[in-house]
């Protein structure tokens, strides 16, 4: 079970405006590069202004904005003719430099530690390739949790929201990026297995 399963409900939310998107000429590439660099912008502020809590309350805000993006291409793409072999590496692309743009900063934040953050991230990136390596292999793109690209979102925009609101984390939150780690390590087998079973 993972949050990305909401995503048909999220998605009908967003059709009309993803038509009236399409009605202007928007493209999905231009809604894809606009997250990413959405994306590298709040990282920036979060690691230039990570002293000020409240520049964390950004997170929260920008993750579903972030999510809202991810749906709206992906619908101009399938849904209004838009599909394109460039569209596909920026979309795969465009995700993982997001998401450590938006994590890594974290490590600024006590109790958290560089390490365990690269872990994460690393992980992360590894989880993203395992889902897009099912269509090498004869399966469907993976997105198999249980931590999956919108449940880090959720968990990183929950971390967000304590740092803006609260400013300070008890220590034993040190442990939360080590369990992250290991259940995105449990999402790449799943995922792995799961593409190697679908296509047999």
């Amino acid at each position: 079970m993972t949050l990305y399963n909401i995503k048909p409900r999220f998605q009908a939310l967003l059709r009309p405006l993803v038509k009236r998107l399409a009605d202007m000429g928007v493209t999905a590439n231009q809604v894809t590069i606009a997250a990413a660099i959405g994306s590298l912008a709040v990282g920036g502020l979060l690691a230039n202004f990570y002293s000020s809590a409240a520049i964390f309350l950004l997170v929260p805000i920008w993750m579903f904005l972030r999510m809202a993006l991810n749906a709206i291409d992906g619908m101009l793409a399938r849904e209004f003719n838009q599909q394109s072999k460039l569209g596909a590496y920026l979309n795969e692309l465009s995700d993982v430099v997001s998401d450590a743009a938006l994590f890594l900063p974290f490590a600024l934040v006590a109790p958290f530690t560089t390490y365990t953050l690269v872990l994460v991230v690393f992980l992360a990136m590894l989880s993203e390739f395992a889902g897009v390596l099912g269509l090498t292999v004869g399966a469907s793109r993976r997105y198999d949790g249980p931590m999956g690209k919108s449940d880090r979102a959720f968990v990183f925009g929950a971390l967000g929201l304590w740092i803006g609101v609260g400013g300070v984390m008890p220590a034993i939150m040190f442990w939360l990026m080590p369990i992250l780690a290991v259940l995105i390590g449990i999402t790449i087998v799943n995922r792995v297995r799961r593409a190697l079973a679908e296509a047999k």
